[in-house]
């Protein structure tokens, strides 16, 4: 389905998180769609777990419509040790910014959840209609949890006010300009760094968390950005949506895909100490591609080889 150039030509938006990782790319399209004026928050301005500083942004920004995607994000590691602020931080960002919006008339929310808010057993593929079949794994849980309650607001503020707020929950993420921190890195963007820094060094060896079983599916992030921009344009309804490519692939495969692009040709240890996650993950992409035309366009070897080559230019910047 063709993107409505129109329905973005006299809108304000302001994208939160839009400095970050998907945010650059979300921003980057709406201005190619000749979107009236985008606002990007800067946390060093607006500390958006605060309620002063969340209507401070909205006096400055006056937006039409808000993309919500400011998130506390990490691997496990960071989920583990970080449980509380990830719980707390993601619910006060979320929960206050979509009922200032509804108390300020802004026309549209587009909130952004995370298939980390699906039970640890989900069926595979995951669908929409699962989401409150159990708990979610444990590991990220407040984090999928303080997510998910932005799908409760959005149906309770669309019930009692008829507020026109929708939820969408993106897979795993992944591509240039991703955060390749060694304590907060998600596991692409954590193996290519532990691969190219193997080959730099002379290791004949890196060590993986987990036994490799657990599987994922992987979204490059700029198919993300567009399938957010679509729905924004074309989706009013507060029915929860995946975005992603349908794609699985265990972590053994993966880690062996990414040594082979890389170039890395040592050992890899499995250090099975180390959580694993989730078993498996893989979404059903039908909601998506039905309700707003959305499909993943960028093959996966072909967005990790793109990924790989940013890093490689990039990796002096990167900490």
């Amino acid at each position: 389905m063709a993107s409505d150039l129109n329905f973005w030509k006299n809108k304000r938006v302001c994208v939160t998180g839009g400095a970050g990782f998907l945010g650059s790319f979300v921003t980057a399209k709406l201005n190619e769609r000749g979107t009236a004026e985008v606002f990007i928050p800067t946390i060093e301005k607006y500390d958006l777990v605060q309620a002063g500083s969340i209507r401070q942004m909205l006096d400055d920004s006056k937006p039409d419509i808000i993309i919500h995607l400011a998130a506390q994000v990490g691997g496990i590691g960071a989920n583990r040790e970080h449980p509380a602020e990830f719980f707390y931080n993601n619910l006060m960002m979320g929960v206050q910014l979509m009922h200032e919006a509804w108390l300020r008339g802004v026309e549209k929310f587009v909130a952004l959840g995370t298939i980390c808010a699906y039970p640890k057993f989900t069926p595979i593929p995951f669908m929409e209609e699962n989401l409150w079949d159990g708990y979610p794994e444990e590991t990220n849980a407040p984090y999928g949890l303080a997510k998910k309650m932005l799908l409760v607001q959005s149906q309770s503020y669309r019930q009692q006010y008829g507020y026109n707020s929708i939820f969408l929950m993106p897979v795993n993420l992944y591509g240039p300009r991703d955060n390749f921190h060694r304590a907060s890195s998600h596991v692409i963007p954590a193996l290519i760094r532990k691969c190219l820094e193997a080959i730099e060094s002379g290791a004949d060896s890196i060590e993986v968390w987990g036994d490799g079983s657990p599987t994922r599916e992987f979204l490059y992030v700029e198919d993300a950005a567009e399938g957010i921009l679509l729905a924004s344009e074309k989706y009013n309804s507060s029915e929860p949506v995946n975005l992603g490519s349908g794609m699985e692939i265990s972590i053994k495969d993966l880690v062996e895909l990414i040594a082979r692009l890389t170039g890395f040709s040592g050992q890899i240890k499995w250090d099975t100490s180390k959580p694993n996650g989730q078993p498996r993950r893989r979404l059903s992409v039908e909601r998506a591609e039905r309700e707003f035309g959305f499909r993943a366009q960028v093959n996966f070897e072909e967005g990790l080889r793109r990924t790989i080559d940013w890093y490689r230019d990039h990796k002096g910047e990167k900490s």
